[in-house]
């Protein structure tokens, strides 16, 4: 029998120290909050010159495992949120020309099921939250405060999945729902309105625990916003710029 190696690392010696760090947080051997040594500390524990260190602590900043606090020189084990982490997908995205036709599929594949999920998941307290965010007033503000608005009711919804990996994959495509509703929402008279019934009839079925009737309303209202943009006279086929 032919012996068989691991590949040896020959990349560079901070992307190594990086990695290590990491593995280190994402097995939670170094929880959220916690204090990474000193550059100093960790260049002697490390053997390497600070230097090396601290290009080790820019890329795992940059990934969001670490960051400063206000007043301190110290590095830090942080947690990002769910927007942050979406927030870097969705501009990588962008970056490959995602359409506002990509997003409306994205959202017919993913929200009638976490519909469906929510009614039969959901606990008290978020069908609370969502009832209290059902309401035609919040969507007669200005655009952004109305955008953020219906971003928020889909985060509530799919917080009521009870599922953390289901939470992370919508986020993008809550993000660039946002950016798609601004090119359209004011375009079109009737949108608030419709957007406003379409929630109270989803939250209504999710109230119920219906699971068919919060699926079968959350695809006719994502069916409707393609409705908002085709009276609009809005191609769906062109590329979404970024509206945070």
């Amino acid at each position: 029998m032919t012996a068989e190696f691991a590949r040896i690392d020959t990349g560079p010696i901070y992307r190594r120290i990086a990695q290590a760090i990491a593995a280190r947080i994402t097995n939670r051997e170094l929880k959220p909050g916690d204090a990474l040594p000193t550059e100093t500390l960790l260049a002697l524990q490390l053997g390497v010159n600070r230097s090396t260190v601290r290009e080790a602590l820019r890329e795992l900043e940059s990934r969001r495992l670490v960051g400063r606090r206000a007043g301190s020189k110290r590095m830090f084990v942080i947690r990002p949120g769910h927007e942050v982490l979406g927030a870097q997908l969705s501009d990588a995205l962008l970056l490959h020309d995602v359409t506002i036709h990509d997003v409306w599929e994205m959202l017919m594949l993913l929200e009638p099921q976490a519909a469906e999920l929510a009614a039969r998941r959901r606990r008290k307290e978020q069908l609370v939250a969502l009832q209290s965010i059902t309401d035609l007033h919040l969507m007669q503000g200005p655009t952004i405060a109305a955008i953020e608005h219906v971003q928020s009711f889909f985060r509530n919804l799919v917080a009521a999945n009870q599922n953390r990996a289901l939470a992370l994959a919508h986020e993008p495509a809550i993000q660039l729902l946002g950016s798609s509703l601004a090119l359209m929402i004011d375009r079109v008279p009737q949108a608030r309105q419709r957007i406003a019934n379409a929630q109270a009839k989803i939250v209504e079925a999710i109230a119920q625990r219906s699971a068919n009737d919060a699926r079968d309303w959350m695809a006719r209202h994502i069916r409707d916003f393609k409705r908002g943009f085709d009276i609009a006279g809005i191609d769906m086929n062109q590329r979404i710029s970024a509206v945070r």
